[in-house]
């Protein structure tokens, strides 16, 4: 069943939820760097959306209200709690994400994940509905070697939904078919969602996605058997790039905070 939106607030672009009163400015401003950083990159257009656990309470996350990535600004940010709630009265009219029940069904299933960003990312979809895998060929996509399962939302809503995660209980199916280790997800025909640790981490690793798919795409055009990463080089290079993830934030960072 398709839940009901009600309209926003017409001040709620210029206005700060009180819900991130309390939150660190450097947080606020890591989230929108997330969503500007990853539209630019084209792996978000005007849907999509980028969450992070809020430090300061792991039983909630912080997100922007329903508005198109690379628009995102501080002041659309609020505080949703693990059933993707507004956790103040003044949000309760705010617009939200349709999907966020993907954010906040991940965050209860993986109290490991701090960060999750869901996109349609476009070189990604056609593995959604291929028999081929994507597997990871790129060193910096090692951690696509710690699975990359397959949501059929056919198997728990039949033959008639719109593909989209709009309630409680499909997050809950997704989360479960993302498993404890994946750090990415496929939605057949929709996209993917991916995980991290850390909001930099999980930034990283929804780029490398679409890297990695476009590289194996072009070596499926070239044709012959590809020499895909075994399992040990993908653990290996997955764990190198939780720490060097570090250096290409700091330059999306830069990038984005310049032009605000």
């Amino acid at each position: 069943m398709i839940e009901s939106v009600r309209p926003r607030r017409s001040s709620a672009a210029t206005k700060p939820s009180p819900s991130v009163a309390s939150v660190d400015r450097d947080v606020l401003d890591d989230l929108v760097v997330a969503n500007r950083t990853l539209a630019n990159f084209g792996i978000l257009d005007a849907f999509g959306h980028v969450s992070v656990r809020d430090p300061k309470n792991p039983k909630r996350y912080l997100i922007s209200r329903s508005i198109a990535p690379e628009s995102v600004i501080a002041s659309d940010i609020l505080t949703l709690d693990l059933d993707s709630q507004p956790v103040h009265p003044d949000d309760r009219d705010t617009l939200l994400y349709r999907e966020r029940f993907i954010h906040g069904e991940i965050y209860k299933a993986r109290p490991d994940v701090n960060a999750v960003v869901h996109s349609h990312s476009p070189t990604v979809v056609p593995f959604t509905v291929t028999r081929s895998k994507l597997r990871p060929l790129l060193h910096n996509a090692g951690f696509l070697g710690l699975g990359v399962p397959l949501f059929e939302i056919r198997k728990c809503a039949g033959h008639g939904t719109d593909l989209m995660i709009l309630t409680p209980d499909l997050g809950k199916q997704l989360a479960r078919t993302l498993g404890k280790n994946a750090a990415v997800i496929l939605m057949r025909g929709h996209g993917n969602s991916v995980v991290g640790p850390s909001l930099p981490n999980a930034v990283f690793r929804a780029y490398y996605t679409e890297v990695n798919a476009r590289q194996q795409i072009a070596a499926l055009t070239i044709g012959g058997p590809i020499n895909f990463m075994t399992k040990a080089e993908a653990k290996t290079s997955s764990d190198a790039m939780l720490r060097a993830s570090a250096r290409p934030w700091a330059l999306w960072r830069k990038k984005v905070m310049s032009e605000l």
